[in-house]
């Protein structure tokens, strides 16, 4: 397919280049006719009515400024095609959005402001706030006052907590990242929990992570949390596998998720003929 049209890829002020995704995605757009141009999303200079569509890719900083983000993403979409919709990001930049996948995803527990911090004992937890990215204000750790220390601190902060069981499967195994252009699948690579070790920025693993091919249950699972979605051009299915060996949503990233390009030959012309489709 080859249309002709413009699109904005939307990032962030990236001085140690995080992003290595632009030039593969911004080639492959252009075997389709998109003419690509990066922008940030918070330049006030951007006349984003004069694209055809405006891609958010790597805002990695709307984090502490959330709601900014979200007026932005609201004034785009007022003008322009949006992808993912505002809806969508709204809707999954905060985790609070797992409570309605909870047949599926890993067993979680919340606490929010004017809740009392309490949860269940757990061998090991993951504690963390529902607004984050890249392993942000998340701790890994097997003291439970500690657990509860930084529940509370979060939720003093105006944080809603999420406190997660830390599977010893992901070490053995892995995350498994299914990645979806159009509704179709693309390709999955393996991904080191970013708390298995140092924390890094999304995209910067601690070790390279490796192209494969899903098993038939986890295809199915990603299938069954994309059929709760709209449309969206981008999606990232985050998985695991519990000790009993059946797999379980850990994310479903649909706003800013590192896509994994430069580990698969087809990637990024798999996210180009989507968006030339959309268009």
């Amino acid at each position: 397919m080859f249309v002709s049209a413009s699109a904005a890829y939307v990032t962030f002020a990236d001085p140690d280049g995080f992003d290595d995704e632009k030039e593969p995605a911004l080639a492959a757009w252009a075997e389709v006719g998109i003419a690509g141009h990066i922008a940030r999303w918070d330049d006030p200079e951007v006349d984003w009515a004069a694209f055809d569509a405006v891609v958010v890719r790597s805002p990695w900083d709307y984090v502490i400024r959330r709601a900014e983000f979200l007026d932005w993403a609201r004034r785009v979409e007022s003008v322009t095609r949006l992808f993912n919709p505002v809806a969508v990001l709204e809707r999954n930049t905060d985790k609070t959005y797992l409570r309605d996948l909870k047949a599926l995803a890993i067993p979680t527990y919340w606490v929010a402001p004017g809740e009392a911090v309490d949860f269940p004992v757990l061998d090991e937890y993951v504690v963390k706030p529902t607004v984050s990215s890249g392993a942000r204000d998340a701790i890994r750790t097997g003291d439970r006052d500690m657990a509860l220390a930084h529940a509370a601190t979060l939720v003093a902060d105006g944080q809603t907590a999420m406190i997660q069981p830390y599977l010893d499967m992901v070490e053995a195994e892995g995350e498994t990242s299914l990645l979806y252009f159009g509704g179709r699948f693309s390709h999955a690579v393996r991904r080191n929990p970013m708390l298995a070790g140092n924390t890094a920025a999304p995209g910067q693993e601690a070790r390279e992570p490796e192209l494969r091919d899903p098993e038939p249950d986890q295809l199915a699972l990603a299938e069954r949390v994309l059929a709760q979605c709209p449309y969206l051009l981008y999606a990232r299915v985050d998985l695991v596998r519990l000790p009993d060996g059946s797999p379980v949503l850990i994310e479903v990233e649909l706003t800013e998720p590192y896509l994994f390009l430069r580990y698969t030959p087809d990637g990024a012309a798999n996210l180009a003929c989507a968006l030339a489709e959309a268009l």
